[in-house]
């Protein structure tokens, strides 16, 4: 089991310098990581972060978790990816998700409607473009050229450093998954409980299987961002994690279409997922945030003393992850580098790597 390093949406901690969130990703390069992720949402975009990131490093690979498929146009998606690649010597791994429908309709003009078909489409058209074919589609999302038009199919001038950049896909729920296992290398899940993933591992590999991928998961990349929270004091290690997950649960969404909502949901919390999400839209975040258990933190988090963690490390090694995402929670900067190490060291120590 890999470990990769979830950045998050940059400048998102308090003390989140520049400078201090560039010593981290270095620090977790020097200690063995093989990836950071960066992500987006109406703030700061990944593509620019991880462009800033790759100057400055040089084994890590760098992802975009995730880039957002109603932000770009696929084309543009593949001229940055292939840029990326190339600027970083094939460090560049492209994760892409649809977001929801409150950033797509409401930030970028973009209707969530399908979105199954929506990334279909999106990915083959990237994929295309990556191959440096002419680009002619004609789908029920996008249409290359427009007809009736000036346009022409064009091809890509940059060539990437590799023949495939690898892609991974944000995915919730049975057809997702499934789709995720045709589509892509890897999969970039949130709120992943390893006691309950067999049927999600399982939806994934019939993808792979009836894409002609393989019968089984060899080679895909599980690839979870798990929120780490050390020390002593077990009431301040919650209290750091709860936040992150009462806005996700209660807040990342409406009372009608929350997928994180949803994921607590089915992983049996449904009372404590309503209760956590009427308070959050309520305006009521800090208790939304008391609202939710050790227990629901217990199965999507890992919390405490190092010897807490070390222990329950094992439940993501066993469950098949290849990549644990290591999203560290700490009081400073200082604190999440040791956060970052210690994971590096406890790997080593259980002999998970």
């Amino acid at each position: 089991m890999r470990l990769g390093l979830t950045v998050g949406y940059w400048g998102s901690a308090k003390d989140s310098h520049t400078d201090a969130q560039m010593a981290l990703v270095q620090d977790a390069e020097r200690v063995g990581y093989s990836v950071a992720w960066v992500a987006e949402a109406y703030g700061s975009d990944a593509p620019t972060i991880l462009a800033w990131l790759g100057a400055q490093t040089s084994g890590i690979d760098l992802g975009s978790g995730i880039m957002q498929i109603p932000a770009r146009t696929p084309a543009m998606t593949a001229m940055t990816a292939s840029t990326l690649d190339t600027l970083t010597n094939g460090r560049f791994r492209l994760g892409l998700g649809v977001s929801g429908p409150q950033v797509s309709e409401g930030w970028h003009g973009v209707r969530f409607g399908d979105p199954l078909g929506r990334t279909r489409e999106y990915v083959e058209i990237v994929e295309r473009a990556l191959r440096r074919e002419r680009l002619e589609y004609d789908g029920e999302h996008f249409t290359l050229p427009l007809p009736d038009g000036p346009g022409k199919a064009l091809h890509l001038t940059t060539r990437p450093v590799r023949d495939r950049i690898p892609l991974y896909l944000a995915a919730v729920g049975p057809k997702n998954l499934r789709l995720t296992g045709e589509l892509a290398d890897g999969w970039l899940p949130v709120f992943y409980i390893p006691e309950q993933s067999a049927d999600l591992h399982e939806a994934v590999r019939a993808g792979r299987e009836s894409a002609g991928r393989g019968s089984d998961l060899t080679g895909f990349d599980i690839a979870p961002s798990v929120p780490v929270s050390m020390g002593e004091d077990l009431d301040a290690a919650y209290d750091r994690v709860r936040p992150y997950a009462a806005l996700y649960v209660g807040g990342m969404g409406s009372a009608k279409q929350n997928f994180y909502n949803r994921i607590a949901v089915r992983a049996g919390f449904e009372e404590e997922a309503a209760r956590v999400q009427q308070l959050y839209l309520g305006r009521k975040p800090r208790e939304a945030a008391a609202a939710l258990s050790r227990d629901f933190l217990d199965h999507t988090a890992l919390i405490g003393p190092r010897e807490r963690i070390a222990d329950r490390l094992h439940r993501y090694a066993e469950a098949g992850v290849t990549t644990l995402g290591v999203a560290p929670y700490a009081d400073s900067a200082d604190e999440r580098t040791t956060v970052v190490r210690t994971m590096a060291e406890l790997v080593e120590q259980e002999g998970l790597g």
